[in-house]
């Protein structure tokens, strides 16, 4: 039988592939298909969770070969965070980035992470979400449309607001302050006699600038990269709860990738999370050493063993009635 060209070529690619041990359909890495991703946040160009993002888009590119794209929407540019977390369920977007509170409606069990002075440092936040905790944790997602990626980090929050420096619980009181929607913040502030008004982040700015609230409670490092420095004149550095930011991917959209494009996904997701918080770590005093300059008044100690006194205990305890207390007993195992 005589071959022609084109039945050459095919013959002589199965056979260089059956002798690579790839079957005789490999095809060679630049005939390979791309797939591109869409990973959505809200969070500014500036801020960590962005430059976290383009290093895990860099890295994925790179151990891929160019084969996998993270394409990367800061800004709620694909919608606020309830929005975003929507489309990423449904598939309209690929990946997402937000704080541990967005997800809580779902896993109840998550709002544990954002207890009130439950993580005495990040070194032990570190050990809860990256260990076992962590990790069953994420997987409750999965019922949900959710492939949970990794754990990143909102961080330590801090209490910024226009009215008074906070020292001390009683100059919490009467502060209408924007909170994340989980029920141990807001029931954190109330406890403190706080007006707490949960929104999504996007909204915060303006609501500061108009007047409609009069604080909010984020890291400094946040705060900065969203000049809140421009509508806040107090910064108290509180540190009263730590917020995780879970990277989450549509289920359906990662269980159709090979397995070692999964492989791929979630170990740069692990190495993007130790990137932003190193990143986080270095920058931090620089960050409120630029709050100052830029006109905030900082307490740097205030008195956060008053404000513990008033809100740890009752927080666990309602924690506790809905969701038991096992998730609480294994983290707190962890130091």
């Amino acid at each position: 039988m005589t071959l022609n060209r084109r039945d050459s070529l095919k013959a002589l690619g199965g056979t260089l592939g059956t002798a690579l041990g790839l079957g005789p359909l490999a095809r060679p890495a630049w005939a390979q298909e791309i797939v591109r991703l869409r990973l959505a946040h809200a969070g500014a160009e500036t801020d960590s969770q962005h430059l976290a993002a383009l290093e895990f888009a860099k890295r994925v590119k790179a151990r891929s070969g160019g084969t996998l794209e993270v394409q990367v929407f800061p800004n709620s540019t694909l919608g606020n965070d309830n929005t975003v977390l929507a489309a990423t369920r449904g598939g309209t977007v690929d990946l997402m980035l937000a704080g541990n509170p967005y997800f809580t409606g779902l896993v109840p069990k998550l709002n544990a992470l954002d207890l009130p002075y439950l993580f005495s440092s990040a070194e032990q936040a570190y050990k809860v979400l990256d260990g076992a905790v962590g990790q069953q944790l994420l997987a409750e997602l999965d019922g949900f449309s959710l492939k949970g990626l990794a754990f990143w980090e909102v961080g330590f929050r801090c209490l910024a607001n226009s009215r008074r420096p906070v020292r001390r619980a009683e100059d919490i009181r009467g502060l209408k302050i924007r909170t994340t929607p989980n029920p141990a913040h807001l029931k954190a502030f109330q406890l403190l006699g706080a007006n707490p008004q949960p929104m999504p982040y996007a909204e915060v700015y303006p609501a500061l600038e108009s007047g409609a609230i009069e604080g909010h409670e984020n890291p400094p490092i946040i705060m900065a990269a969203s000049k809140m420095y421009e509508v806040q004149k107090h910064l108290s550095l509180t540190r009263h709860a730590y917020t995780a930011m879970p990277l989450v991917m549509n289920k359906a959209r990662f269980d159709k990738l090979s397995a070692l494009q999964r492989q791929w996904l979630v170990e740069e997701a692990i190495g993007s999370a130790r990137f932003q918080r190193e990143y986080n770590a270095r920058h931090e005093a620089e960050v409120i050493g630029q709050l100052r300059k830029a006109g905030m008044q900082v307490v740097d100690q205030p008195d956060n063993a008053g404000i513990a006194a008033i809100v740890r205990e009752e927080t666990r305890r309602l924690y506790i009635e809905k969701n038991g207390d096992a998730v609480l007993k294994a983290i707190e195992a962890v130091r």
